[in-house]
């Protein structure tokens, strides 16, 4: 049996960052700490958003999968809409316009990383 120091091999690109070391920014859902993004890798985003009533938007390119860690509300997700709760898991495909409604904190993992010119904000007809 091999050594683990005969196998362990550098890693190239690798990204470890607490979430102390990003500023919050401003966005259409609240704010956001954008602790992965696509200057890190063009694989996955990972962002943890306080989401207070946010703007409903979309976006062609990106999926993007919440993940409620606290507060609670509801996303609404095309004609859907799924009351909120720590724990809850939503995944949003490309294209589904949807909000949040409420005061949740949750994990937003996009694939690809979020690109701002990739979110369209708009408001739906009455």
């Amino acid at each position: 049996m091999r050594k683990m120091d005969e196998i362990r091999q550098p890693i190239l690109n690798l990204v470890a960052r607490h979430k102390n070391e990003v500023q919050p920014q401003i966005c259409p859902c609240g704010s956001a700490v954008r602790i992965l993004t696509k200057a890190d890798s063009d694989i996955a985003g990972f962002h943890i958003t306080t989401i207070r009533d946010a703007a409903w938007h979309y976006h062609k390119k990106t999926t993007e999968i919440y993940h409620v860690l606290e507060g609670k509300g509801r996303l609404e997700v095309g004609d859907a809409c799924i009351p909120l709760t720590p724990g809850m898991t939503v995944l949003i495909p490309v294209g589904v316009p949807h909000r949040g409604e409420g005061d949740f904190k949750t994990i937003i993992v996009s694939v690809p990383p979020f690109d701002a010119e990739d979110e369209f904000c708009w408001e739906p007809a009455p």
